[in-house]
């Protein structure tokens, strides 16, 4: 058997308000709060997530950290929009706190966002179910 992919670690200022924008932008909803504060966040259609066979749909544990971001990041989330065109999707994620940035990305079918820590993410341009 080989591995599955289950959660995303995510170190940044504000564990609550990053998951509050996660959880708008995907659908998802606070699954646990640990005593330091780290919050993880995941689909409520898998309540069971990583114990549960085969592929499912990836948490995201957000950890407080001191130090801020710095550079470009190495890894980073892909979306697409399931139910509306690409530019009404990146209207909504601009209007819950997204903003539009430039990596050096160049003409591509894809938008480039930061979410409000300044993690930067993708819109794809097809939509998938």
């Amino acid at each position: 058997m080989a591995s599955k992919f289950t959660e995303l670690a995510i170190d940044c200022a504000d564990p609550r308000g990053l998951a509050r924008f996660w959880c708008a932008v995907l659908d998802y909803e606070i699954q646990q709060e640990d005593e330091d504060g780290t919050i993880t966040i995941g689909s409520p259609e898998v309540p069971e997530g990583k114990n549960r066979r085969g592929p499912v749909p990836p948490t995201l544990t957000f950890a407080a950290v001191p130090e801020g971001k710095v550079v470009k990041n190495r890894v980073h989330l892909d979306v697409n929009a399931t139910d509306r065109e690409q530019d009404e999707e990146v209207r909504r994620l601009l209007e819950l706190g997204a903003r539009r940035v430039d990596v050096g990305q160049g003409d591509v079918s894809w938008v480039t966002l930061a979410d409000p820590e300044g993690n930067e993410f993708c819109v794809l341009a097809g939509r998938f179910p």
